[in-house]
């Protein structure tokens, strides 16, 4: 097993590149199913979970090629329907190409899809999404088998702005003979960079960014290039470590429109932030103060996939912090590992209560999931001493060269085998 250790205790200075987003890249690589012919991906990020999705479009037939960070991808000749199970069980994002092959071939075979364990994550939005436009669902064993001898307009109403159902919903709605509305659809930027993919395509959307999206259905659709946004939490996870080490850190090829509730609760803490139209500079010195009360929400809310990185932040923060998660139940499973560290957390429900110390001590950590692993990557890189830090598999999903990028910056880091 694979491991970090970290030599923590070290400012970071100096300029890391954002890459493009894992969330944007997942559902566009999906669409390329949608429609049979030649993409061009470029920005697109060299991630464990980027090449899952890869292997799924190679398992049915289509072709996959990676220059740097352009993907070549040709779908032309694609055949399959059937996802296979030891595929969708790695990858929680593999159950997004259950809209693109409906639409396409007009059935789909698949099983539950795995990822990270963070509570509850049903897929019922996204099989009723497509029950409302025609798809008859049949449950086997652990099958799921979705057919539709064609795809019909009408409306779908989300309780819940699911990112996941929003993005099946789109990529289905395509195909459908008539127009779909998508209400309580998801605002997430990864969908408007989908939705832009789909257009490039020559697809029929309507109210990106808002929560009612509009397809025509049935438009001429085609091959395309198209450059995935930078990733967000990506952005905000060096922004954390940067805010946690202290130091200088700019980053370019990024967005700081994509997530302007993080850098104003790193702003409130006590760093400075500084924006450009493609590059974040965050400084920070010193001890930073308490967030008296941070809450995850779909966007435009802060975001749960940065709710690790910034409890990370706050463990030396001066006072009382309180982070109340509201996405997901099960994402509050790194607390236990952060407390290696000597982390003063106490967890009541939903919420976790920071109390800062003064310092962090060295400790070998096991992270459960992508952004545990990143917290705690954050934990070590405060305490002064060696740590170490498994569930690496994690990390790769997700991060692109994220100890290379971190030694850039001054951090003395290694990965090993364990």
């Amino acid at each position: 097993m694979e491991a970090l250790v970290i030599r923590g205790g070290r400012p970071l200075m100096g300029t890391v590149e954002i890459s493009g987003a894992k969330n944007a890249a997942l559902p566009i690589l999906a669409a390329t199913m949608v429609r049979g012919g030649r993409y061009v991906l470029r920005n697109c990020p060299a991630i464990t979970d980027v090449e899952l999705a890869a292997e799924i479009i190679r398992a049915l037939g289509g072709q996959v090629e990676r220059a740097g960070r352009t993907l070549y991808v040709d779908t032309a000749d694609a055949c399959g329907w059937q996802i296979p199970s030891s595929l969708m069980a790695r990858m929680r994002a593999s159950v997004l190409f259950l809209g693109a092959l409906l639409a396409r071939f007009g059935r789909v075979s698949l099983t539950m899809p795995g990822g990270c364990p963070l509570g509850r994550r049903p897929i019922d939005l996204h099989l009723e999404a497509m029950a409302r436009m025609g798809a008859s669902v049949t449950l086997r064993e652990e099958e799921i088998l979705c057919t539709a001898s064609h795809l019909h307009g009408g409306t779908v109403e989300f309780p819940f702005p699911s990112v996941g159902a929003t993005e099946n919903a789109l990529l289905a709605a395509t195909a459908a003979c008539g127009t779909v509305i998508l209400r309580g659809a998801a605002r997430e930027p990864e969908i408007g960079c989908l939705i832009g993919f789909l257009r490039s395509m020559g697809a029929e959307i309507e109210g990106a960014g808002t929560d009612t999206l509009t397809v025509h259905g049935q438009a001429a659709l085609d091959g395309t290039t198209y450059t995935i946004l930078p990733d967000r939490i990506e952005t905000a996870t060096y922004l954390c470590a940067a805010a946690a080490c202290g130091g200088d850190v700019t980053l370019t090829a990024a967005d700081g429109s994509l997530l302007l509730p993080v850098l104003e609760a790193l702003a409130q803490a006590g760093c400075h932030i500084e924006t450009g139209r493609d590059r974040i500079t965050l400084r920070s010195g010193g001890r930073l103060r308490a967030a008296h009360n941070l809450t995850t929400a779909p966007y435009p809310g802060f975001p749960t996939d940065a709710q690790a990185p910034m409890m990370a932040v706050l463990l030396r923060a001066e006072g009382e912090s309180r982070l109340t998660e509201t996405v997901f139940e099960g994402r509050m499973a790194h607390v236990a590992q952060l407390r290696k560290f000597g982390a003063d957390i106490a967890v009541t429900g939903p919420t976790a209560l920071i109390r800062g110390v003064t310092r962090l001590h060295p400790a070998h950590a096991e992270a459960g999931d992508l952004r545990a692993a990143a917290a705690l990557v954050l934990a070590a890189l405060q305490a002064e001493g060696e740590s170490t830090i498994l569930g690496l598999k994690h990390l790769d999903r997700g991060y692109d060269n994220l100890e290379g990028n971190l030694k850039r910056l001054g951090a003395e880091i290694t990965r090993i085998d364990n």
